[in-house]
């Protein structure tokens, strides 16, 4: 059934197999086309695949489906997202949060895709200036041109030629001085007017070009050859605000690592008050967020924890952080969720927030935290469904049926009962009983076996057992089935005759008395379990199609 699907399919999405969870989704969906929480859930694990074209289709068809479900737009969204497609997935997460403005999960990845959008668009227009500070092309004419060949010498200038080259832009940093203007003249093949400003702190090296054209000599040719030294440059002074940049980021990492120790020490109100300091010192190092969000969570105060991680990955895209740094804000976001958890509905946020961490950067720890939430929601789940008073009105309806020989609604009676009370071992014998009557002898066997587990001293459970295994001709095993029975209730009349039935059987078998009906019924069964082509050709007896229908209307087996 499909619901059977999708719980396997859930079990190995929480397991990290996601090739088997699409396989168990995608049968879910042969059975219930039209449910939208299955392709949900094939898109997801599509996604832990890198396989995002599928995730798309998948999350199309969610949203197709069910246009009011948010969670179906937090599909679309990450499938752009995984193919690049970022304007698309801002426009998906967008469509969500107007129908829920308050979504995490759609914020987060709408910021993130806004973020990625930025990055992916196309730079601004090359300078005007940058053919000219291309290539070696560059070092060549200023080592070849007697103007600017002395400056090659000097590392100051090296340094800011080679600042201009990687960025032309930088250009406009060093205008100011007198060998840059010279050698742009130079890399332009124009002439340059020389001199300075009065406000100007920079040197000025005249070239000996400038002083012969300022003289109203001619070209000296062969000064030109051997330029005389020019005069060695005053070093450049780091400039006042880099300098402060500097001892603000050496100040922030004192306080930094004063926290650190105070934390270790579990002093966590005075490594708050140093994580709070390095960050008015330094608001471009979000590791001083993450820390205090850390220490909050250690403290046991979640809000404050989750409203320093929502900065850090706010921060985090202004400054454009590590992607680790903002998977790890968004984990230990989800961990302090977790941590406030109380209903299964309360793991949700928690779930999401650990796969966007996921996209950021893959790791064990983030992964292990998402297995191990989306297995608490599911024990909470089945708590909160938990409800013996129910259970055994369920189990008494599914009776009725039975009375009625109506056995596919008995069934269904019967599994509502178990899902509502797991540990009752009647509802799994009447289930049982339900089976065999239908000729589902596997399935009957399955009930009849949890039954005994869960009360080994209830009877019925190895009647039902036995009932089972002597309708597959295991006389042999059926009899060790009533004889322990028999151990736990010796007077039992139905086991004793269980115990009879089973050794006249195996007695006539010794003896060659199995009539030819009953072989090739016994046959049959064998072939139906391991022969399919064999099985195929007992399909086309008709007394055999007709117990193959009973269990088709019960829903235990399925034709394709």
């Amino acid at each position: 059934m499909a619901d059977e699907a999708k719980a396997k399919g859930n079990a190995a999405y929480s397991a990290g197999d996601y090739t088997a969870a699409i396989t168990h989704f995608t049968e879910a969906i042969n059975l219930a086309p039209t449910n939208h929480v299955l392709y949900s859930n094939r898109s997801a694990s599509y996604a832990n695949l890198h396989k995002y074209s599928d995730a798309l289709a998948d999350a199309k068809k969610t949203v197709e489906l069910k246009p009011d479900w948010v969670k179906g737009y937090s599909r679309l969204g990450s499938a752009h997202h995984g193919l690049g497609h970022f304007d698309d997935a801002v426009s998906a997460y967008k469509k969500g949060l107007e129908i829920d403005p308050n979504n995490a999960a759609l914020k987060e990845g709408l910021a993130e895709s806004q973020s990625r959008a930025a990055r992916a668009r196309p730079p601004p227009p090359t300078n005007l200036f940058g053919d000219a500070f291309s290539g070696p092309q560059m070092w060549a004419k200023l080592t070849a041109d007697p103007s600017t060949r002395a400056f090659m010498q000097q590392p100051d200038f090296v340094n800011m030629m080679q600042e201009i080259q990687k960025n032309p832009s930088n250009l406009n940093l060093y205008l100011k001085d007198q060998r840059v203007m010279q050698a742009l003249g130079v890399l332009l093949n124009v002439k340059l007017q020389g001199g300075t400003s009065e406000d100007d702190d920079m040197p000025d090296f005249p070239s000996e070009r400038t002083r012969s054209a300022e003289a109203g000599a001619e070209p000296q040719t062969k000064e030109e050859k051997k330029p005389e030294p020019e005069p060695e440059p005053e070093p450049m002074e780091v400039p006042d605000e880099e300098k402060e940049a500097k001892k603000r980021k050496a100040e922030a990492l004192k306080e930094k690592e004063a926290g650190n120790a105070a934390y270790k020490k579990k002093d966590f109100d005075t490594a708050i008050q140093h994580y709070t300091k390095a960050m008015e010192i330094d608001d471009e190092d979000i590791s001083y967020l993450l820390n205090r969000a850390a220490t909050y969570l250690e403290m046991g105060q979640y809000d404050e924890c989750i409203k320093d991680c929502d900065k850090a990955v706010e921060r985090g895209r202004e400054v454009r952080a590590d992607f680790k740094m903002i998977a790890k804000a968004l984990t230990r976001k989800g961990t302090a969720i977790v941590k406030t958890a109380k209903t299964s509905k309360d793991y949700e946020p928690a779930i999401e927030i650990f796969q966007k961490a996921l996209t950021e950067h893959r790791n064990p720890d983030t992964l292990k935290k998402l297995n191990d939430a989306e297995k608490a929601k599911k024990d909470l789940e089945q708590q909160e469904y938990f409800d013996p008073k129910v259970a055994d009105e369920e189990r008494e309806k599914g009776n009725e049926f039975f009375k009625q020989q109506k056995y596919p609604d008995a069934i269904r009676h019967y599994t509502e009962s178990l899902r509502r009370n797991p540990k009752d071992a009647k509802a799994y014998s009447n289930r049982a009983a339900c089976y065999t009557k239908l000729g589902a002898m596997p399935e009957g066997l399955k009930d009849a076996e949890k039954c005994i587990e869960l009360d080994p001293t209830f009877s019925k459970g190895y009647t039902r057992k036995g009932a089972v295994q002597f309708f597959m001709r295991e006389y042999e095993k059926a009899l060790e089935t009533y004889q322990e029975g028999l151990k736990h209730d010796p007077g039992n009349q139905d086991l004793l005759d269980g115990v009879r039935r089973c050794v006249e059987q195996i007695n006539k078998a010794s003896r060659g008395d199995l009539s030819a009906d009953e072989l090739k019924e016994r046959q049959v069964l064998v072939d139906f379990q391991e022969n399919p082509k064999a099985a195929q050709e007992h399909s086309k007896n008709p007394m055999v199609m007709a117990k193959i229908q009973k269990l088709v209307s019960a829903g235990i087996v399925q034709i394709k």
